[in-house]
């Protein structure tokens, strides 16, 4: 099987319309790529899947739950609320990281699949 591409006539409507389409969603698209590229790292989704479940939860707690450094998961929610997925509340000398609903909507259903999955999704 071939990968070129062959092409006899250009649809010149239907490109147009697909260009336009995309020009109209840039700035979603722009969002979802970021959602996803904060999300794509294992620890981070566990930890916006923990955050998700918990309502709101400090590095330390998560340090011990995912059993990596207390830094390492303060590099992490760093990202995340770099990224907008993630705010904080310092509360005496403990800080609690919560979700911000709006970014992690289109998470839910990741979200949905981790809460009932016993086992590892294959691809």
């Amino acid at each position: 099987m071939s990968n070129t591409c062959i092409r006899v006539l250009a649809d010149h409507v239907q490109i147009q319309e697909c260009k336009d389409k995309l020009n109209e969603m840039e700035g979603t698209l722009k969002n979802l790529t970021r959602l996803f590229n904060l999300s794509g790292n294992a620890a981070r989704l566990k930890i916006l899947y923990l955050l998700k479940r918990e309502g709101e939860m400090c590095p330390c707690d998560l340090s011990d739950v995912l059993e990596i450094s207390v830094g390492g998961v303060s590099q992490h929610l760093r990202k995340l609320k770099d990224g907008g997925l993630v705010v904080d509340k310092k509360v005496g000398q403990t800080v609690f990281y919560s979700l911000v609903a709006q970014s992690t909507e289109l998470l839910l259903p990741v979200f949905d699949i981790l809460s009932t999955s016993k086992r590892t999704v294959e691809s």
